[in-house]
């Protein structure tokens, strides 16, 4: 299967005026902390407030007429864009997800009038209950990263930072099943393949890691992560964003729980941002000497629909609980 930067430039035009041209910004106090211009591309402002609406949107809409319906599996923001693509459609969506995934997604996902089951405590078994949906009732799978149609909706991220700043040096890509990173490579390194690209993720359950170290996609187990978006398989079956990520990004860094909240506190109180720990990934990796840049550098703040609750008690700085571990709190600026 082959993917380019033409499959990107046909997706802008199917997002033209739905799910594109987010803000990117800089952040003066990263800025300063780096020594280069620091700037976050917020997908945070998307209509679901996260950038899954990008290849959510382009899957769905460019699909012909008569399909039954759509399903996926889904951490939460995949499932919402699919939710709402398949709302403007007027076509049934099935969200498949495990019970891993935080409440304030399953609500958000049933809110926008998609019906969402519950099984298993992993993405493989949603994806399996997804699949038999598919067998059983003709509906239509939207893989929430191993789709040329999601990556190439996900691409026009990095299409739209390399526009708005060619000069970029590094771009930071929070990597999970590798649609976004996948994608945003090309996009970047098509124009320019001089950008280092890389793709940052949490050292708990890290699939995209593991199999890239392994040489094949593998099985990892899932965890309680701040990270949550980031979890999951990545399919061993893994046909596109697998390869892509392989052969496109010139690194992968692992943050920690601890540096991810680091990070979350610092976007909050230094740029007045609420995002999810996904979002913040490129800054841990930055903040914890991980990634030292030497260039003007983008990342992608890629969703807002968090527990509140927890997200409230992580700035109060009071410890939290994240399966069987508990990841003790810090008062920003102590």
């Amino acid at each position: 299967m082959t993917f380019s930067l033409a499959d990107i430039l046909t997706a802008r035009h199917v997002l033209r005026g739905q799910a594109d041209a987010t803000p990117f910004v800089p952040s003066p106090y990263m800025s300063a902390r780096t020594g280069h211009d620091f700037l976050l591309k917020l997908e945070t402002c998307q209509p679901i407030g996260a950038f899954k609406l990008r290849g959510a949107m382009n899957a769905v809409m460019t699909l012909p007429d008569g399909v039954a319906g759509v399903t996926c599996c889904s951490t939460g923001n995949h499932g919402r864009g699919v939710a709402y693509a398949a709302a403007r459609r007027g076509i049934r969506a099935v969200i498949c997800m495990s019970e891993l995934v935080p409440q304030a997604k399953v609500d958000g996902i049933r809110a926008l009038g998609a019906e969402v089951k519950i099984v298993g405590r992993s993405q493989d078994d949603a994806l399996a209950e997804s699949l038999r949906l598919v067998e059983q009732e003709g509906l239509v799978e939207i893989s929430p990263f191993d789709d040329p149609k999601v990556i190439a909706g996900q691409g026009t991220i990095g299409f739209e930072m390399i526009e708005a700043r060619p000069d970029l040096h590094t771009v930071l890509v929070p990597l999970s099943g590798g649609g976004l990173a996948g994608g945003v490579s090309v996009a970047v390194k098509s124009v320019n393949p001089d950008v280092q690209v890389i793709g940052i993720t949490m050292d708990r359950g890290a699939a995209m890691q593991a199999s890239i170290a392994a040489g094949h996609p593998v099985e990892v187990e899932e965890v309680p992560s701040l990270a949550d978006s980031l979890g999951g398989g990545i399919g061993l079956h893994n046909r596109l964003s697998f390869p892509l990520c392989r052969d496109n990004l010139d690194a992968i860094v692992l943050v920690t729980e601890e540096e991810i909240r680091d990070a979350m506190q610092v976007l909050f109180y230094e740029d007045r941002m609420v995002a999810e720990g996904a979002s913040v990934v490129g800054l841990a990796a930055v903040l914890a000497g991980k990634v030292r840049p030497e260039g003007p550098v983008g990342t992608i703040v890629t969703g807002r629909n968090l527990d509140m609750v927890q997200f409230h008690r992580i700035m109060a700085g009071e410890d939290i609980s994240l399966g069987d571990r508990i990841l003790k709190g810090k008062t920003y600026g102590a």
